[in-house]
């Protein structure tokens, strides 16, 4: 499969020939883009979130009142759950949120995500992204002509740094390295843009995993 090459300012650079089993899987399976995806935020929750439980509760210790006589139930506890003051019961504790996945399906989901975009017509190749100065304006100006208001942008094995810093300030782009690119992202935005650097690091990454 062929698809365009562009520079930053729009114009033509070639063509780039990609793999088949990487961008052109016509047949996108929604269940595992779903399976990557729960599986990718259920990994970055914190978990943090907890509650005393009884015996962590500074609430009197001392018996409510005596056992018998009272003509009322019988308590030994102002902690218990049902009385003012009382910790919850079951309530959340500090855990990992985590579960995992086969690395097959990961792969499997990416290869989906890539191609999907392709037959959406989402994918859009460039040269190489790299600005001689930090100006968030003029790069802005330029996304705005390419037509890029939410893009993730995968800029090689490392991101230039004057690009980094012009495009960070800009809402709704994300630029990553190779080593970031991921499932979520590609289907939450627009637009996936992708150097030719980067091209040739994702097939070669699967042709690593395939020879394995």
């Amino acid at each position: 499969m062929k698809l365009s090459v562009i520079k930053l300012d729009g114009k033509a650079a070639g063509d780039v020939e990609l793999s088949d089993a990487v961008f052109g899987i016509s047949d996108i399976r929604g269940d595992l883009l779903a399976r990557y995806v729960n599986w990718q935020l259920a990994k970055r929750r914190a978990g943090t979130h907890k509650v005393q439980t009884r015996n962590e509760n500074s609430r009197t210790g001392k018996k409510m009142y005596k056992q018998k006589g009272t003509g009322g139930a019988r308590h030994g506890s102002r902690r218990a759950p049902q009385f003012v003051g009382g910790s919850p019961a079951f309530g959340p504790v500090v855990r990992d949120h985590g579960f995992s996945l086969p690395k097959k399906v990961r792969a499997l989901a990416l290869k989906h995500a890539l191609s999907s975009k392709v037959k959406a017509g989402d994918l859009v190749v460039v040269d190489s992204v790299s600005v001689k100065e930090p100006k968030t304006a003029a790069l802005r100006e330029t996304f705005g002509k390419l037509g890029w208001t939410k893009a993730l942008i995968i800029a090689g094995p490392e991101v230039d740094a004057n690009f980094g810093l012009a495009a960070r300030n800009i809402p709704h782009i994300d630029v990553l390295p190779n080593a970031g690119l991921n499932v979520y992202d590609i289907l939450r935005a627009d637009k996936l843009v992708l150097t030719k650097a980067a091209v040739e690091a994702i097939e070669a990454r699967f042709a690593e995993k395939e020879a394995a």
